[in-house]
């Protein structure tokens, strides 16, 4: 029904309509793509946004639809990217709102970078994707009569917000998704073989087990983190926005995987249970358990 629906709209279209198709990379998104493909219905721009913190499988699977989109419909995906990109915000953007330059040096914050992404601001996605595909589709509703469509999958429908959801009308499911691109041959390289998503390689978000896959499957990305880290704490100390995530830097976790490889307990120092005088007491991340127990 919904394609015998869009094919109605596409001869009775006025002229100025356009049809924009945000591309995440992911499996839901490039389903999405194909299927319209597949079906006839109209494709008139294809956008993704370039976090510039991407798998190398993942540019790769990029180039791949994009080639098979300008067969397909004479088009190229069109990319678009921050102008000074992730690590310049996490480091080096200087913060001009007074309050929050008044809160940054009550707090003895530095007044330039964001840190790592929090739960609460998620600056990542903010501005190096959502804004920037917002922003062209907004430009584009004004100036045509736009519809973007948004690859979400049929179970992960309460995530829809008004525009236009192919794979929920469809009632195509993740797994569907995922087969449905690996029988047109696109496979990201294994990407889907190895992580359960395939956003940001630095992502904090990322489940435990993701991050130690990272780290066995991309040691030279798992490098760079390990960097990044190294950064982060000297700029911005021990709090949010120096820590990878709560409780755990990305040295912290490279110890912890270090030692679960040679078949050892990791223990770390818990430096909020340390007296003023003296060390802090070792704790058995696994156990819990404390001083000369977790030594052994």
């Amino acid at each position: 029904m919904f394609q015998g629906e869009v094919q109605a709209v596409g001869k009775a279209g006025r002229r100025g309509d356009y049809h924009a198709v945000s591309l995440s990379g992911g499996k839901d998104s490039t389903a999405m793509l194909l299927m319209m493909i597949e079906r006839g219905m109209p494709v008139d721009g294809v956008f993704w946004a370039d976090t510039g913190m991407e798998f190398p499988e993942m540019y790769r699977h990029i180039e791949k639809v994009d080639a098979y989109l300008f067969r397909e419909r004479g088009l190229h995906v069109r990319t678009l990217r921050h102008p000074q990109g992730f690590e310049w915000l996490m480091f080096e953007e200087p913060k001009q709102k007074r309050s929050a330059v008044e809160r940054r040096i009550r707090d003895g914050v530095p007044l330039c970078g964001n840190g790592w992404p929090g739960i609460r601001v998620r600056w990542c996605t903010g501005q190096l994707k959502t804004h920037l595909i917002t922003k062209e589709v907004n430009r584009l509703k004004g100036e045509y009569n736009a519809v973007s469509y948004i690859g979400i999958a049929y179970d992960e429908m309460g995530r829809c917000k008004g525009e236009r959801y192919p794979l929920v009308e469809w009632r195509v499911t993740e797994e569907e998704a995922l087969r449905y691109c690996y029988g047109k041959g696109f496979d990201w390289g294994g990407l889907y073989e190895i992580y359960h998503r395939c956003s940001c390689w630095c992502c904090p978000f990322q489940r435990i087990d993701e991050l130690r896959k990272l780290r066995k499957h991309h040691p030279e990305l798992w490098g760079r983190m390990l960097e990044m880290d190294a950064r982060a704490l000297a700029q911005f100390g021990e709090t949010p926005l120096g820590m990878f995530r709560k409780g755990w830097t990305v040295g912290l976790l490279d110890e912890r995987f270090e030692a679960e490889e040679q078949g050892r307990k990791f223990c770390r120092r818990r430096k909020k249970e340390a007296g003023a005088g003296g060390p802090a007491p070792l704790v058995c991340a696994k156990t819990g358990v404390p001083d000369a127990d977790a030594a052994d």
